[in-house]
């Protein structure tokens, strides 16, 4: 089959059309690795910007650092200490249980009240309440704490961990989303009783 004839002008368009291009192994090298690092350097940015609006997010939490309520005080007789569970305030929908927290709550006398942390201040383990002892005890490493709080034996370095609590329309409230820490100032039990409790 004979070439058709091609006049000037599609010549010239032939000759001018640039050749379709190659890409050269550097080339696509290069692009690879400037796709890459870009990527690592998104990565590497999240936790840096993250630290720089970290105070904007710490203004919203204040607020989810709220009173929440244990229960009628009815619940928590005179003169014995129980276990009550409050929902934390700072829940995600993937916390599914973990997101109930429990605490022990003893009512001293008709006004005055101690909520404790149910963790251990030595790994954080929870405390069981033995009411024939009158000890907090801790069954992993053998740490035991006196009804109010104070440091009793074994390796904890100090007393139970308080929340601060109010009582309002006959409802106990506590301070919570935030857990106490090592961080914070002795328990108000400890700090009465130095004799029996080293860790003020």
């Amino acid at each position: 089959m004979p070439e058709p004839i091609l006049d000037r002008e599609s010549i010239a368009e032939r000759n001018a059309a640039p050749p379709p291009k190659r890409i050269s192994r550097r080339n696509m090298l290069m692009t690879l690795g400037i796709g890459i690092n870009a990527v690592a350097a998104a990565l590497f940015s999240v936790p840096i910007i993250g630290y720089i609006f970290a105070p904007a997010r710490r203004r919203e939490m204040r607020a989810d650092l709220a009173w929440v309520s244990l229960g009628q005080i009815t619940q928590f007789p005179e003169g014995e200490t129980r276990l009550a569970t409050y929902r934390n305030p700072l829940v995600r929908p993937s916390d599914g249980e973990t997101a109930n927290i429990p605490c022990w709550v003893r009512h001293i006398s008709a006004d005055k009240w101690q909520v404790f942390a149910i963790n251990c201040t030595h790994l954080g383990c929870p405390v069981r309440w033995f009411p024939q002892s009158g000890l907090f005890m801790c069954p992993c490493h053998g740490g035991a704490y006196y009804a109010d709080g104070a440091r009793a034996s074994g390796p904890p370095p100090r007393g139970l961990f308080e929340y601060d609590y109010k009582v309002e329309k006959a409802e106990l409230f506590i301070k919570a989303g935030q857990i106490p820490t090592l961080a914070q100032p002795p328990s108000v039990a400890c700090a009465d009783k130095p004799r029996r409790c080293t860790c003020a």
